[in-house]
């Protein structure tokens, strides 16, 4: 892990697979921007408008400024291939408002994403990985994320697929919920 400035000092967790993981900082919001942004174009381009919808993040200046917000409230990780931003999460020590912290110290996964020029390299299970690192480092032993519920619930499946556990549902307007969670 880095000093968190995102300058260029830190030290990677590199992974067999060549992905590296470093801690980001204040400078890394528009490189997260970008990967959400691509993500949006990804998601759209495989009919999945409901989730993130159909505008980049970019150009939603309250979205923006959440995403600000959890980057320095929280520990963003930036995966890089070959130097280049593949993908992103930020942990933070509680969900966002529209879920119930636990009654336990936890870390919560917000804003995982892969740049869609990176999909099908493990980057999404690398970054979640890390988080299960860095969560037990800190001496948690709760990790947690909510997603998207619709699209026949590949997404759930997906973080079932990375050792999570369906916990709680939820609905924001009309938007699906799912919270997982995973013991470390």
């Amino acid at each position: 892990m880095n000093n968190g400035n995102g300058n260029g000092n830190r030290n990677d967790d590199r992974h067999d697979n060549g992905i590296t993981i470093r801690q980001g900082g204040p400078a890394d919001v528009p490189a997260i921007l970008a990967i959400l942004d691509s993500a949006v174009v990804w998601l759209n381009g495989k009919g999945i408008t409901a989730q993130w919808g159909t505008d980049p993040f970019t150009s939603r200046p309250k979205t923006v400024e959440l995403v600000e917000q959890v980057a320095g409230e929280g520990i963003p990780l930036i995966a890089e291939i070959d130097g280049v931003p593949a993908g992103t999460l930020t942990l933070t020590p509680h969900p966002g408002g529209y879920v119930a912290p636990a009654d336990e110290p936890e870390q919560y996964v917000r804003f995982l994403a892969t740049d869609a020029r990176f999909h099908g390299h493990g980057v999404g299970a690398a970054l979640l990985a890390h988080a299960a690192e860095e969560t037990r480092r800190q001496g948690v032993s709760l990790l947690r994320v909510d997603c998207f519920a619709g699209s026949e619930g590949r997404l759930v499946e997906y973080y079932e697929r990375q050792g999570f556990t369906r916990t709680e549902t939820f609905e924001v307007n009309d938007w699906p919920g799912q919270v997982l969670e995973q013991r470390l």
